[in-house]
């Protein structure tokens, strides 16, 4: 018999089931996006667009997506998560299969794949975020960050496969990559149905006005943090995704390299990210308070300087820029865990769910504007990868001023101490307020 606070192997095991359900939404997310950045140019030549046209193949997805997180974060804080993620996952999937088939059977498919890509930009408002909250819910002390770190590290991974299959899939055709949406969103959505659980006091916890008035309060009191969080994350991905679209259609345009090639080497500067992901929200469990801050300004200063010395080589010489790019993903990497910890622990659980959908929907915006925006560093790369290097540089100053642990984090993630759970291994510990049943 387990001791007394002590969770049994078979909580463990239960905890770890769904966790690993929860990382398949920001895999499954990620994949929105990223599967297609390779098969931009193809789409461009097939379709007869301009790059700018083509880049809003992805912004359409992410502009919806952005607006629908806050709203889907609220709700889920008033109805629970789970009764909106998996409809959501339903709507994205749908999405998926209405591109694919609209590429199939029309002439001039390109209006009707933005309509579609507008719905997935919908269903996906309700998901990744709030598979953050209910990690939040999930987790307590420091073993959040550990598991935050891998839900993140989840999405680079996605990142990482996701240019590659994309690129092999678009070997028989096309738009095949629009049908692998449906085909996975579905079983994700019924798993998400039957392994996750709501906390028990999280359904509708006081009255509206409460509701309001606690999250104002609790806002205005870490405004500088919030902000400085919300924007360092919407810059490392508007800049990640900005560079991983100008460096596709470089790879086609001046080096000449084909679909699958261009999925391989774009996935370098992922890989180094989702690595980087995993090793961060690793060390922030063992030192959540000091390093959260410090690790957020170094990994941007990483960026800024990728992005300085990036202009030299993009065009010239592609192995240098893609170890340049490679310092980059790390950067990213370090970063996103941080401020995922900051954030999802910045509230209470009847809170969380529109608060890190505040975060995410920021997040989605960089994501939006990112391949559009460096569309013109095709004619003004040094204007461009510079002003991203200012922009990541000023960014992390703000963050060295504004981000304060002290009022992001709980005393027990500040002191070290653990909730009664968390006696076991790093990733068992659940609160036991907020636990999942």
């Amino acid at each position: 018999m387990a001791e007394e606070g002590t969770p049994s192997h078979t909580s463990q095991d239960g905890q770890n089931l769904k966790l690993a359900v929860l990382c398949t939404v920001p895999f499954i997310m990620v994949l929105g996006n990223s599967m297609l950045i390779p098969v931009l140019p193809k789409m461009m030549k097939v379709m007869h667009l301009s790059l700018f046209q083509v880049g809003l193949i992805i912004t359409i997805f992410s502009i919806p997506a952005g607006i629908i997180i806050p709203l889907a974060g609220a709700l889920s804080d008033r109805v629970g998560r789970k009764v909106i993620m998996v409809p959501a996952l339903l709507i994205y999937g749908l999405g998926g299969l209405g591109a694919g088939a609209s590429s199939w059977f029309l002439p001039h498919p390109f209006s009707f794949i933005m309509g579609f890509r507008l719905l997935q930009g919908i269903g996906a408002g309700g998901t990744y975020q709030l598979a953050m909250a209910v990690a939040g819910d999930m987790f307590q002390g420091k073993s959040r960050a550990g598991a935050l770190g891998i839900l993140e590290a989840s999405n680079g991974f996605g990142k990482v496969v996701s240019p590659i299959a994309g690129s092999a899939i678009a070997l028989v055709i096309w738009f095949a990559p629009f049908f692998v949406y449906g085909i996975l969103s579905f079983p994700i959505a019924a798993l998400v149905w039957f392994v996750i659980k709501d906390p028990k006091d999280l359904h509708g916890t006081g009255g509206l006005k409460q509701y309001w008035t606690g999250l104002t309060k609790t806002l205005s009191a870490k405004a500088g943090s919030i902000i400085a969080t919300f924007l360092g994350g919407a810059v490392v991905l508007f800049i990640l995704f900005g560079v991983l679209s100008y460096l596709a259609d470089i790879l086609e345009k001046t080096f000449g390299y084909g679909e699958f090639t261009r999925g391989l080497l774009i996935a370098i500067p992922v890989l180094a990210s989702a690595i980087t992901s995993f090793v961060s929200g690793t060390l922030l469990q063992k030192r959540l308070a000091q390093w959260s801050r410090p690790i957020v300004v170094g990994g941007l200063a990483l960026i800024a300087l990728a992005m300085a010395m990036e202009p030299f080589f993009a065009t010239t010489t592609p192995w240098i820029a893609l170890t340049i790019l490679g310092f980059q993903g790390i950067g990213t990497g370090a970063v996103l865990p941080a401020l995922n910890t900051l954030v999802t622990s910045a509230t209470s659980a009847q809170e969380r769910g529109v608060v890190t959908s505040l975060y995410g929907s920021v997040r989605f915006f960089g994501v939006a504007l990112g391949p559009p925006l460096f569309a013109a560093a095709m004619t003004h790369k040094y204007t461009v990868f510079w002003g991203a290097a200012g922009l990541a540089l000023a960014t992390g100053i703000l963050s060295w001023f504004l981000i304060n642990e002290k009022k992001m984090l709980p005393k027990k993630m500040r002191s070290g101490q653990s909730g009664p759970q968390e006696n076991g291994p790093p990733l068992a510990g659940v609160r036991k307020r907020d636990k999942l049943s």
